[in-house]
């Protein structure tokens, strides 16, 4: 089994760089549009294959633009047309629920965003059909990628050793506070609500 992963990330590494970075910025952004994609498999592919730093950098920006895509899709094309598809009986419940996102708190938002395991793609369309600002949804995004991003490509380059090192979970319970932290305090300073 291990010979089977080492033959893929290695025939996928060569492809990344040969294609060079836009084939992994690619990647992430045509997985933030199709969710069944394995971004976790993504962004540890951009690490190995272009270093901690810049695969870092590629993507987190990349999934900060998948995002705002897939935001502006839902809000620009498709939010009329749910309202639209949902019956006047169920219209109540959904002005409801859109209330609710709309009005969830800038801390709260970038904990869910920047969680691991959250699913981003149903982040990304209800924060679209939703009447939640453009600001407040893209500067959650950017803080919370940050610790998604790190998270994968931590677990993902260092799999087996994360899993037995305690130190991993320090720093991403670190950066969680640091992310809640930082939205704390932008929050405050801009006035995001």
């Amino acid at each position: 089994m291990k010979e089977i992963i080492d033959s893929f990330v290695s025939s996928s590494t060569e492809i990344l760089t040969g294609l060079g970075p836009i084939a992994g910025v690619f990647l992430i952004i045509l997985e933030s549009i199709f969710p069944m994609l394995p971004l976790s498999v993504f962004i540890t592919l951009n690490m190995i294959s272009f270093g901690s730093v810049f695969g870092f950098l590629i993507s987190w920006l990349s999934t900060i633009i998948g995002c705002m895509l897939s935001f502006t899709l839902f809000r620009y094309f498709f939010q009329q047309k749910l309202e639209h598809f949902i019956q006047k009986k169920e219209q109540k419940q959904l002005e409801n629920m859109m209330k609710v996102i709309s009005n969830i708190d800038f801390r709260n938002l970038v904990l869910l965003i920047a969680l691991p395991f959250s699913p981003a793609f149903f982040i990304n369309i209800a924060a679209g059909v939703s009447e939640m600002k453009t600001t407040k949804f893209f500067l959650a995004i950017m803080i919370g990628k940050i610790v998604m991003v790190y998270f994968w490509g931590y677990i993902g380059t260092t799999l087996l050793e994360s899993l037995t090192n305690i130190k991993v979970l320090f720093q991403i319970a670190f950066l969680l506070g640091g992310a809640f932290f930082l939205s704390s305090f932008i929050q405050k300073k801009l006035n995001v609500k």
